[in-house]
């Protein structure tokens, strides 16, 4: 007898983003000498949300999780949680555990949390599917997403205008045909302090620290903060994103041509037009959204998965190739039928 590995795919998607709008002419009243326009150009962020001063990621996973329970509630069965997460509520336990009690899943279940950002989603998605197809699981509950404007320094210009939270749930089960994959991934970290926090783990422990730089130097708490190399970023994205894409297409056996819909993960316009372009990726496959929600890290993949679907953009059947990259510094990019 021969045995066939399981399947997978996406059953649903859906998010959720904090109340509070913030637009650009908000954050120039609070920096008049900022060129807002020349910003907003390169990013191609118009406004994003924040989450208020008593919100987390936590809170937003919930909401996510429930909107997509009202819409499935088989999603509420899942015998895998994965939560992708940066800014958890707190060091230990992970995010996953308390998400659990919220939500009050059942107790026969696995779960657990990865500290990943741009590439999260897709690292997530591969981490599903091969629990499915390995048989050790057969619906999966993936929760990506962050509040990024709480690591973002009021002074930095790189960041501040760029970021947006959102959380977005995703719901994978066990299929008959295959209808997630091939994935093509990659990392390196002798580049992670590219795009890092450098202190508020146990190098550098926040709370002794903190008091240790108001003593010394008050300018050291920007550590504290996300910290930004924009250009060498940007020099990333060029020459490992474009052969990472080229690289999946080739496991797959495919050319553009026969992808439906491209969904980056939305870095900033800049670098999402480089990829576009020097892919040859035409206009009517392009889908981004960042304009109304900002960079939403992991969530930004999802969340754009779900607002093409709302837009009639994405329809059952099509071929999607999502592409994330970013923190770590780490990439994946992986094919989909819808």
């Amino acid at each position: 007898m021969t045995l066939v590995a399981a399947q997978a795919r996406i059953v649903a998607v859906d998010y959720a983003l904090p109340a509070r709008l913030v637009t650009n002419q908000d954050i120039s009243a609070q920096q008049p000498g900022w060129p807002m326009a020349e910003i907003s150009k390169r990013t191609g962020v118009q406004e994003r949300h924040w989450a208020a001063a008593d919100e987390t990621a936590l809170d937003l996973a919930e909401t996510a999780c429930r909107r997509l329970f009202a819409r499935l509630p088989q999603a509420a069965e899942a015998d895998v949680l994965l939560v992708c997460c940066q800014t958890p509520d707190q060091v230990m336990p992970a995010n996953s555990f308390f998400l659990q009690r919220r939500l009050g899943l059942r107790r026969n279940i696995a779960i657990f949390d990865i500290n990943l950002a741009c590439s999260g989603f897709v690292y997530g998605l591969w981490l599903a599917t091969s629990l499915i197809r390995s048989g050790q699981g057969s619906r999966v509950l993936l929760v990506c997403g962050d509040t990024y404007s709480k690591l973002l320094h009021l002074d930095d210009r790189a960041s501040l205008p760029l970021f947006g939270d959102g959380v977005a749930a995703i719901l994978i089960e066990q299929s008959e045909q295959p209808a997630v994959g091939p994935f093509e991934l990659g990392a390196d970290g002798t580049a992670a302090e590219t795009f890092w926090v450098p202190a508020g783990g146990m190098r550098r422990p926040l709370a002794v620290w903190r008091d240790q730089a108001w003593q010394a130097d008050q300018a050291a708490l920007d550590d504290a903060f996300i910290q930004m190399r924009g250009a060498a970023v940007l020099d990333f994205v060029k020459t490992v994103v474009p052969d990472n894409v080229r690289s999946l297409l080739l496991r797959a056996g495919i050319g553009m041509e026969a992808v439906d819909l491209v969904i980056l993960h939305q870095a900033s316009q800049l670098s999402c037009d480089y990829i576009y372009n020097v892919l040859d990726v035409p206009a009517a496959k392009r889908y981004t959204n960042i304009a109304k929600v900002g960079n939403t890290v992991s969530a930004s993949i999802p969340l754009a998965l779900r607002q093409a679907e709302e837009a009639g953009l994405l329809r059952t059947g099509m071929r999607v190739m999502l592409v994330g990259f970013g923190v770590g510094l780490s990439w994946g990019s992986a094919l989909l039928r819808w």
